[in-house]
């Protein structure tokens, strides 16, 4: 893959490369994330993959770090959920595949078909799709709702994702307000929604 990074935007009198875009020579597909370079993620401890095609997309809401809206704020949420993530809760990398950022960007975090730390039982075989922010009163700006839908598009498109996957709430497949009651709501509109439940003891995962 190329990777072509002559993107900048510019906040204030600082330019910040925000957008840093790869071509699959076979799809011809640019990939509609800012990779993990351009947000200046730390290495992961260990990188676990999976294969095949993904048959669940997970959508989370962040709660904390609250929601951002330019590059900069968006920046510095990664970094923050990846240092707590990390140095916190011990795990081996950002614990989401990808983030959203109310700027209506997506960010990379773990990336497609690596197992994450979003929703157990389901890491191995999900993308889990973070939109930075509290989405329990509030609906997630339309920006952020199409930066997501793209991303899942652009999936399915690229064979990284199924055809006929399943998209859930977190909420489903663990005892969690998470999405939060707005965002969840919104979901259930977008194609592929399952209303499945799937949670057990939270003990014994």
């Amino acid at each position: 893959m190329e990777l072509v990074k002559d993107f900048c935007l510019y906040f204030g009198a600082m330019a910040f490369t925000l957008m840093s875009i790869a071509f699959d020579s076979k799809a011809c597909d640019p990939v509609p994330y800012v990779t993990r370079d351009v947000w200046n993620a730390l290495p992961p401890k260990q990188i676990e993959r999976f294969s095949g095609p993904i048959p669940f997309v997970i959508i989370h809401h962040s709660y904390q770090p609250a929601a951002c809206y330019n590059g900069l704020q968006c920046i510095a949420a990664m970094q923050s959920m990846q240092r707590m993530h990390q140095n916190v809760r011990q795990w081996n990398d950002i614990g989401y595949s990808f983030a959203v950022g109310g700027d209506g960007r997506v960010y990379q975090g773990r990336g497609f078909n690596v197992i994450g730390a979003h929703a157990p039982r389901y890491n191995n075989r999900s993308v889990g799709i973070c939109l930075i922010g509290d989405w329990v009163a509030e609906l997630p700006p339309k920006n952020m709702l199409a930066a997501a839908q793209n991303l899942i598009e652009y999936g399915v498109r690229n064979g990284l994702i199924a055809q006929n996957y399943t998209l859930l709430g977190h909420r489903q497949v663990r005892t969690t307000e998470c999405p939060g009651d707005r965002l969840f709501e919104e979901i259930k509109t977008w194609p592929h929604f399952n209303p499945m439940t799937d949670i057990v003891d939270q003990n014994s995962v």
